[in-house]
């Protein structure tokens, strides 16, 4: 249904703000399940995820696998992270225009010096903070959203250093306004992304076959994006998917939106070659297998 991401430097009051949207959300006539993902969902240190590049990549890989995985028509899925770097809140819009939902930016506006001296306090009580060359590093590398950019708008602004924040702060309001209005054919004031062709999965006479089809190649991903995420950047000496499935050879890196694609062009034209010959794969392991020997092509390993 929509797709929230927050945004804003590092102890700006993020993750209160997203609490404030879900309370708002759950209090309106909304029935959508809201829910939240963040670090906290797998259990990881926010220094560790931020000490170095590689880990800084695996954990924007993870929160948006999981993104990926969870929007869909019927929930609102809220992403509190820093969210710092435009060409990733560009991946997760894409990831909401291709689930053709609803999409919004909420952004903490704070000052670096507010920012700084909550980090200190929450320090000084034992609550979960950054270190101070980590800190300084994220702050100096912020890219701060810019409603002109589609993949920034539309942008809700909180400034939590000189009004605070609470559910009935006014963009808390307008964000709630915005993700729960009905629409129609007269609506100009929300936008719901709609998907290009590339991005519209093919649709099967075979529902079972669609099914099928679907799922195996969502797990043939989900496979190689946490074997990636578990080298750390490192070379993979080939992804198994099971015991009687030929290895996915990759030599590089391939990212989820790179995967995306190509997950798509397959279904794709594995629904159009079903329209002149055989039909698409009724068994997940068929699928799959047809799946890795794309994969294998595409990357050039075969």
């Amino acid at each position: 249904m929509a797709l929230v991401v927050m945004c804003g430097q590092p102890c700006s009051g993020k993750s209160k703000a997203a609490l404030c949207l879900v309370e708002a959300l759950k209090e309106s006539e909304s029935k959508h399940n809201v829910r939240i993902i963040d670090e906290a969902c797998f259990h990881l240190d926010r220094n560790q995820s931020y000490a170095n590049m590689p880990s800084e990549k695996n954990l924007r890989g993870v929160l948006r696998s999981e993104v990926d995985r969870s929007v869909s028509k019927d929930s609102i899925i809220i992403v509190d992270s820093l969210n710092n770097i435009k060409g990733y809140r560009y991946e997760l819009w894409c990831l909401a225009r291709a689930s053709g939902i609803r999409y919004c930016v909420v952004y903490c506006d704070v000052e670096e010096t507010f920012c700084r001296k909550w980090n200190e306090e929450r320090r000084e009580k034992g609550e979960v903070n950054y270190n101070d060359s980590i800190f300084e590093d994220l702050v100096r590398r912020f890219e701060k959203p810019e409603r002109r950019n589609r993949w920034d708008s539309p942008l809700f602004e909180l400034w939590p250093h000189r009004e605070g924040t609470e559910k009935s702060s006014s963009a808390i309001i307008d964000a709630v306004s915005y993700l729960t209005k009905k629409v129609d054919s007269k609506t100009r004031d929300v936008k719901i992304l709609q998907p290009t062709i590339a991005t519209q999965t093919t649709r099967f006479s075979d529902a079972n076959s669609l099914f099928e089809l679907d799922k195996a190649t969502q797990e043939v991903t989900n496979a190689i994006v946490e074997a990636q995420s578990q080298a750390l950047g490192g070379p993979l000496n080939g992804v198994s998917v099971g015991k009687d499935l030929p290895v996915i050879n990759i030599s590089r890196s391939v990212g989820l939106p790179e995967l995306r694609r190509m997950r798509r062009t397959f279904i794709k034209l594995t629904g159009q070659t079903s329209l002149s010959g055989p039909p698409p794969p009724s068994d997940a392991d068929s699928a799959k297998r047809m799946f890795i020997d794309y994969l294998n092509r595409e990357l050039g390993t075969s």
